[in-house]
């Protein structure tokens, strides 16, 4: 019989490069907020995968970028100690990319300083010619021994067999770190508050910055008049400016209105029962600096 293994792998790469929609595919269900903008995952979130000879355990982290607040800082570094703690590193890029960016190489260079095991996934090739997909891998090639250079399309699925197949071979033995049924490290409230973010920004589009945390209040099991489970939430969604909270709330509420009900559709199929959801909107100007709220984000060890 196979030996069994095991092992984290660190998803690392630019922000919007499509990282949280390729663990979510691994996975095989949502478990990180994907929207189509910068910097929208946070904190390294866990997924992990059984399969009949190994456990991995994923971990998506926030997308490496030049930072502006304590927020951002606080993100990078999460990032960047993923690398080193991790047995296999799955390195993302973008095929759109003309070259090796001045991101891209900053990446790389902390993998090869670390002697990472890695594995370079080209995403996006939908998007590009044959021809700029084979001069990407070149340039790559020439730049460090990948342990394998997936192209991959963030449009049709990826094929998810190939890359796990491949961070298999590079896994040791080893036991599984987890529980069968478990799928993600995050807590149910963590689940919440990233469901009803994810809302947000999608719906807000450009009109609101990143500036929005979303805090969970209140999460009870209840019953129905007739009877029936109900999970009761209350949240509250973090904004920067009073300019903002009006764009969130929209006129006569509408805004959030629509939040709320996009977010308890989905809550109800994560948390399968029936949701009452009640969100407030406050003002909490440069929270983005402020060491209370950014140490939520702080990687734990």
């Amino acid at each position: 019989m196979e030996e069994f293994k095991s092992g984290f792998v660190a998803i690392v790469g630019r922000t919007n490069v499509g990282k949280s929609s390729i663990l979510n595919e691994l996975a095989g269900q949502k478990v990180a907020v994907v929207v189509n903008k910068p910097q929208t995952t946070r904190t390294a979130i866990k997924a992990i995968v059984n399969r009949e000879n190994s456990q991995i355990v994923f971990i998506d982290t926030p997308g490496i970028h030049k930072p502006k607040s304590k927020l951002g800082n606080t993100m990078n570094d999460t990032a960047w100690s993923s690398i080193p703690d991790a047995d296999v590193t799955l390195f993302v890029v973008e095929a759109t990319s003309n070259g090796i960016g001045k991101g891209d190489q900053m990446i790389l260079n902390k993998i090869k300083e670390q002697k990472a095991q890695t594995i370079l996934i080209i995403n996006k090739i939908d998007l590009v010619t044959k021809e700029q997909i084979l001069k990407l891998i070149e340039a790559f090639k020439d730049e460090y021994h990948f342990k394998a250079i997936i192209p991959i399309s963030a449009l049709k699925k990826p094929d998810v067999e190939i890359i796990l197949e491949e961070i298999e071979k590079n896994l040791k033995p080893g036991p599984a770190y987890y529980d069968e049924e478990e799928y993600t490290d995050q807590t149910m409230r963590d689940l919440v508050a990233e469901t009803i973010r994810e809302k947000a920004l999608k719906l807000l589009q450009d009109e609101v910055p990143h500036g929005l945390f979303v805090e969970i209040e209140k999460m009870k099991k209840g019953k129905t008049r007739e009877n029936k489970p109900i999970f009761n939430i209350e949240a509250t969604i973090y904004c920067l400016k009073d300019s903002h909270k009006g764009i969130i709330i929209g006129k006569n509420g509408a805004m959030l209105k629509k939040i709320g009900t996009y977010a308890r559709q989905d809550l109800e199929k994560i948390l399968e029962e029936q949701v009452n959801l009640k969100i407030w909107v406050k003002v909490k100007e440069d929270w983005i600096n402020n060491e209370k709220f950014v140490k939520k984000f702080k990687k734990q060890d």
